[in-house]
């Protein structure tokens, strides 16, 4: 089943002069358990796609389809509550709330469903304990490593079960060997859920990892290799959850 299938995606911006073109027709397919990089310099465009694939901004024109759900055509509360449960988000920054610990952190897309439930609490666990960070439920932020944080954010991404996951610079803020085990454990943990994996980024260490490379340029998304899946070990534990 295709997860996202995006039409003829177009995204303009106001400014004093002409309109300042950003996306141009954009047009993909991808299905579950697939991975896709989007490589290009900043201000190439990459985060306004993954902004409008997130719902997060609209397209001036064209279609986004998720489940075969088109989430544009929802109000905004709506719109909020479809995006918590179909989307998942990883930042270069991970976004981590300081005041609370890791296993809270987790669970604050739930929050927006009201009062968590046992079994979110239970996922949320489970989650931590494939990331590797059993023995880290309690800590805060500021007593983790940038690799620990960054793989609190995959699991807190991964709560919902969402279909899509975009992760933006998912390893921007790491050092070249953080960055390349918190990649592999990224799209292991996708792949093995048959999660669809989007990461936008500018560092040319993640194209062998992806399963399709696209740059953007000029506006339009062009193919720029079709790279070969791997699927990478990670340290144990790994047992992940349905």
């Amino acid at each position: 089943m295709t997860t996202l299938s995006v039409q003829n995606v177009s995204k303009s911006f106001p400014t004093a002069g002409q309109p300042l073109e950003v996306l141009r027709d954009v047009s993909l397919q991808l299905s579950g358990g697939q991975s896709m990089a989007i490589v290009g310099p900043s201000g190439s465009g990459k985060s306004t796609l993954l902004q409008i694939l997130g719902t997060l901004d609209r397209p001036d024109d064209g279609t986004v389809m998720v489940d075969g759900d088109d989430p544009f055509v929802l109000d905004d509360t709506e719109l909020a509550r479809w995006r918590n449960q179909k989307i998942g988000f990883i930042f270069q920054d991970h976004h981590l709330l300081p005041q609370l610990s890791v296993i809270e952190n987790v669970l604050v897309p739930a929050l927006a469903t009201g009062k968590t439930s046992q079994q979110q609490i239970g996922r949320a666990t489970e989650l931590l304990d494939s990331v590797g960070l059993a023995d880290r439920v309690t800590h805060l932020p500021s007593q983790l490593s940038g690799g620990e944080r960054e793989r609190v954010a995959i699991a807190r991404a991964l709560l919902m079960r969402p279909a899509l996951v975009l992760a933006d610079e998912p390893t921007g803020n790491l050092d070249e060997e953080t960055g390349e085990r918190v990649l592999k454990l990224l799209l292991d943990l996708t792949r093995r859920q048959n999660k669809t994996l989007i990461m936008a980024t500018h560092s040319p260490e993640v194209v062998p990892f992806a399963d399709r490379v696209f740059r953007v340029h000029d506006g339009q998304l062009l193919t720029t290799a079709e790279a070969q899946p791997q699927i990478h070990s990670v340290p144990k534990p790994f047992i992940v959850p349905n």
